[in-house]
């Protein structure tokens, strides 16, 4: 996401709302998407979503208001206001929030019991700012232990450093006095993820982000953080975040603990490679995602259809989200990434989820000064089965491709129904405006299909290539992929990103 700045300028006094929802029923009847009506004069691009315990949503918005709305009786209620370009908040109970907006990490409390905050109070701003424009802040999210993780993105070269920055300003995260067209950290810790702890103490994470607009923590305490592609992000990621690793922009490493090799820019490419650690999953550019967004995993045990336990990622440039299956492989995570409700119903501009307690994804839109969206959709699973990929595997020898619904034998045994082809993503300092085509990459190369098999059950495809690599992303292309009713397959393309093989 690369929104621009805005200051908060308005005070909401009055709301009116339709009360009406407009409903998009999807040519599978699988899903369906509704608009959830918003209060008028809301400057509508959404920051945060998150459930209140009672089933009522929170969501805050750019220009600085943080809203409850009730599902059931279709009204908005304010509950603060005046904040600085809120991008993200989390539900402490149901009368205290945290939202993290551009100064600091704040709460958000009720205390008399009238449904609006009146107690605001910094939680920490043990970060720097430089006013750059680009210095987008995100989370907060916890983990298990109580720990809370905040995200900071790095400065634009197309910004400035402004007069009275907050915190040390060290000018080798910059490369060079006019920047070069890459993001920089020139105040401390900008382009990292922060650990705040139960005790109050912020402390930095991990380091290598460019702008890591989404962030999450599956149901095993794993967190998960989002990259936009650009300088040194070859094309989108999803990363699984471990603390002291670094994840590929130098910029960041600056403000290591002990860091003393100067400018991190003038290090070798190899150096800086053996340093990093690698995606979890790549999300190819044009093909599946250029922005993504928040991460969230489906834990309502079959109300949101049969992806249970998978995960799903906003886009911003996309009329979608993303499904991502992950797996296990070495001890790391790696998977697959796919399509979901593609030209189905959504917008562009698709920057915050949230499952409600009723199973429902809630999804919040944002332009914020490039293409995008404003608002809120809801989308509904209907009963129906879809027919789609559940999962892409990796095997010894190929992968096991499963889908929802039993497949045509004829078809699905069929080799001209698949395309095969990998490629690999190499580290580099890639300017910011080059423009990412696969089909004019020279590692793209058609990968063989020696043998396929069907199970028992006709929803499993076993794939045995002509040649398996780690390192690379096997892109399958289905050609007119049908169930064994005749139900086409939602999506063509699925991507799976390749970092460890089986034993």
């Amino acid at each position: 996401m690369n929104p621009i700045l805005r200051i908060p300028i308005f005070c909401l006094a009055f709301i009116t709302l339709a009360m009406s929802c407009s409903r998009d029923t999807q040519p599978s009847s699988s899903y369906v998407v509704e608009t959830i009506p918003m209060p008028t004069d809301l400057d509508a691009g959404t920051g945060g979503l998150a459930f209140l315990p009672d089933g009522r949503l929170a969501a805050c918005f750019t220009r600085g208001e943080v809203m409850i709305y009730h599902p059931e009786q279709h009204d908005w209620k304010v509950f603060a206001k005046g904040l600085h370009e809120p991008l993200g908040l989390w539900v402490v109970n149901a009368h205290e929030l945290l939202v993290m907006q551009r100064p600091e990490l704040t709460r958000l409390k009720d205390t008399d019991g009238d449904g609006e905050a009146d107690l605001y109070e910094k939680v920490t701003d043990d970060f720097g700012l430089s006013g750059n424009y680009h210095e987008f802040n995100y989370g907060p999210v916890k983990d298990k232990k109580g720990n809370l993780f905040i995200a900071l993105n790095t400065a634009s070269y197309g910004g400035k450093i402004q007069p009275n920055p907050r915190g040390e300003v060290n000018t080798l995260g910059r490369d060079g006095e006019d920047g070069r067209h890459q993001m920089f950290s020139a105040v401390p810790y900008r382009g990292w993820v922060m650990k705040q702890t139960p005790q109050g103490k912020l402390e930095p994470y991990a380091s290598g982000f460019r702008s890591p607009n989404g962030m999450g923590i599956d149901p095993e305490g794993n967190l998960f953080v989002t990259d936009n592609q650009s300088d040194w992000v070859e094309t989108s990621t999803l990363y699984h975040v471990k603390e002291g690793h670094f994840y590929g922009h130098p910029a960041s490493l600056i403000w290591k603990d002990g860091w003393d090799q100067g400018s991190p820019f003038d290090l070798p490419i190899t150096e800086l490679d053996q340093m990093r650690t690698k995606a979890s999953v790549y999300f190819p550019h044009g093909i599946i995602a250029n922005s993504p967004t928040q991460p969230v995993w489906d834990t309502t045990g079959g109300k949101f259809g049969p992806f249970a336990g998978q995960l799903f990622v906003g886009e911003m440039n996309h009329k979608r989200i993303v499904r991502v299956m992950l797996e296990q492989v070495k001890g790391e995570f790696q998977g697959a990434c796919i399509p979901f409700l593609d030209n189905q119903g959504l917008p562009i501009g698709n920057n915050r989820l949230a499952f409600a307690p009723d199973g429902s994804l809630w999804i919040g839109q944002i332009a914020h000064g490039w293409s995008g969206d404003q608002g809120i959709r809801r989308v509904t699973f209907t009963g129906k089965q879809p027919m789609d990929v559940y999962r892409m595997s990796l095997t010894k020898n190929g992968f096991d491709v499963i889908f929802t619904r039993p497949l045509d034998p004829a078809i699905a045994l069929n080799k001209n129904h698949y395309r095969i082809r990998h490629y690999h993503y190499a580290y580099r300092k890639k300017p910011f405006d080059e423009p990412i085509d696969h089909s004019q990459q020279s590692n793209v190369q058609p990968i063989g299909i020696k043998e396929l098999h069907l199970s028992e059950d006709g929803k499993t495809v076993s794939m045995e290539l002509d040649s398996l690599k780690a390192g690379y992303v096997y892109e399958l292309e289905l050609n007119n992929i049908t169930s064994k009713d005749g139900i086409p397959a939602a999506n063509q393309f699925v991507c799976y990103t390749l970092n460890n093989l089986l034993e």
